[in-house]
């Protein structure tokens, strides 16, 4: 009877002390979410080279794709063929200019004719100038015939195939960016003043057994909105909430975009000590 009576009080202790655990934890559920980037190109053409398909994983830095080169090859090519022409009409310019200060003070030639060496001069030494930004911007659009990975990712979609022709900014694929990964999830109102940035986070998938990821809250919104029709709340879903970025700590590949999760954090109740100064308590 005796250990009967001892095994009820564990029994009830322990369910004390969970309910008031659970009580201190504040539940929110979300999604992992779904950034991704477009890639195109800057320039206009004709696609000669996509290597990747979808679902293919890429790395920071890969090439993802090329347009035909011999029409920007042949811009830089006449662009670098002007300068050289301008340096040459600059340098005989020069000369002449030259010749002309030495004989317009003894009155060798007029002073129309030096300061029309001057002008000509200084118009050439302009051109020059424009040239050479012509050829920093060819050069420039050269280079933007060829496109990279911005950051490590998946292939979302291939969007275009080799073959086609494409404007300035027209998507060839959608990468899904993997790193760092972001959890929206919505708190309500009532609960706003129990969170703060950078508190800590536990988040949830819901595969059973799998890995329980850290986290931390990276943005709190200042706007309230209506509990998005996807989210599901312990609240009614006409109730203000407030948008949250968690950003996972340690996602790894089972850490999927777009998956629900389950996200826990550490409730805090504020407390006022003695002598009027305020301070943040954890429930015991």
């Amino acid at each position: 009877m005796a250990i009967i009576l001892v095994l009820v009080v564990v029994e009830v202790i322990t369910r004390i002390i969970r309910t008031r655990r659970e009580r201190g934890i504040l539940t929110l559920y979300g999604n992992v979410d779904v950034r991704q980037v477009d890639l195109g190109f800057r320039v206009l053409g004709r696609v000669v080279t996509m290597p990747f398909q979808e679902g293919d994983f890429v790395p920071k830095g890969t090439f993802m794709g090329a347009l035909e080169e011999k029409p920007y090859t042949d811009q830089v090519t006449e662009a670098e063929a002007t300068i050289e022409s301008i340096k040459a009409a600059l340098l005989n310019a020069e000369e002449i200019f030259q010749r002309r200060s030495e004989l317009v003070g003894e009155g060798g030639v007029s002073r129309e004719d030096y300061e029309t060496s001057l002008a000509t001069k200084d118009s050439l030494t302009a051109n020059l100038k424009q040239a050479e930004a012509a050829l920093l911007v060819a050069q420039k659009n050269l280079a933007d015939t060829r496109v990279y990975a911005p950051t490590d990712g998946t292939i979302l979609t291939r969007i275009r195939e080799p073959g086609s022709v494409v404007n300035p900014g027209e998507p060839i694929y959608t990468l899904s960016i993997i790193s760092p990964v972001w959890v929206r999830a919505f708190v309500p109102e009532p609960e706003l003043g129990d969170i703060y940035y950078g508190m800590p986070a536990k988040v949830y998938t819901d595969t059973k057994g799998g890995p329980v990821y850290d986290g931390h809250i990276g943005f709190i919104s200042p706007v309230a909105e209506f509990t998005p029709k996807t989210v599901e709340t312990t609240q009614l879903r006409t109730d203000l909430v407030y948008r949250l970025r968690i950003i996972a700590e340690n996602p790894d590949r089972y850490f999927k975009q777009g998956m629900p999760v389950t996200v826990k954090l550490e409730r805090r109740e504020w407390k006022e000590k003695e002598g009027g100064s305020s301070s943040f308590k954890k429930y015991q």
